[in-house]
């Protein structure tokens, strides 16, 4: 009886975006607790995750 072929595995995780779909870089950041409890809150009043926000408020802050 032949072997039947196993499909390849696949790696864990999202896969990879696109170039145009990517963001670009990242940007390592510390906020303080309540910091982040405040921009959590704002985050969830405007229905966005927080990195919508902080992207949203900087793109606001800069005329962008």
């Amino acid at each position: 009886m032949p072997k039947l072929k196993t499909p390849p595995k696949r790696r864990p995780g999202r896969p990879r975006l696109a170039d145009h779909e990517a963001k670009g870089k990242i940007v390592p950041v510390r906020f303080t607790s309540s910091e982040i409890e405040h921009i959590a809150a704002s985050a969830h009043k405007a229905n966005q995750s927080v990195s919508q926000w902080i992207r949203s408020t900087l793109n606001a802050v800069m005329g962008g």
